[in-house]
């Protein structure tokens, strides 16, 4: 098991950049697959951006050259970086990490993330 904890959310005017964090409970090396996905009111959660093990990223389309993924394995813990920031891209923004494909996923607690025009 690990435990996920999401920090960094905030307001920010449209343009500007906000740094997510997810701090692990234990060693993220052996976690395969970890991931920020984000659910806006009323609408259904959806994948930002992803990242493997062996570093290989993948992003949401609405995101891409905006949002970096990336992971301190030394430090347990997984980053989204996001700048150009828009109004839609407010939203809850959680941290999800999988070690294997047959292992359950865990999830952070979310962290908000609002984006004022």
């Amino acid at each position: 098991q690990v435990q996920l904890v999401e920090s960094g959310g905030g307001l920010v005017q449209a343009g500007g950049s906000l740094a997510l964090s997810c701090a692990a409970s234990r060693s993220i090396v052996n976690i395969n697959g970890m991931g920020w996905y984000r659910q806006a009111p009323g609408k259904q959660r959806e994948l930002v951006a992803a990242i493997t093990a062996g570093g290989s990223t993948n992003y949401a389309e609405s995101v891409k050259g905006r949002f970096t993924i990336s992971r301190d394995n030394a430090k347990n813990t997984l980053y989204l970086q996001m700048n150009s920031l828009k109004p839609e891209d407010t939203a809850v923004y959680y941290c999800n990490g999988r070690f294997g494909y047959n292992d359950p996923v865990y999830w952070g607690q979310g962290t908000q993330v609002t984006v004022s025009s």
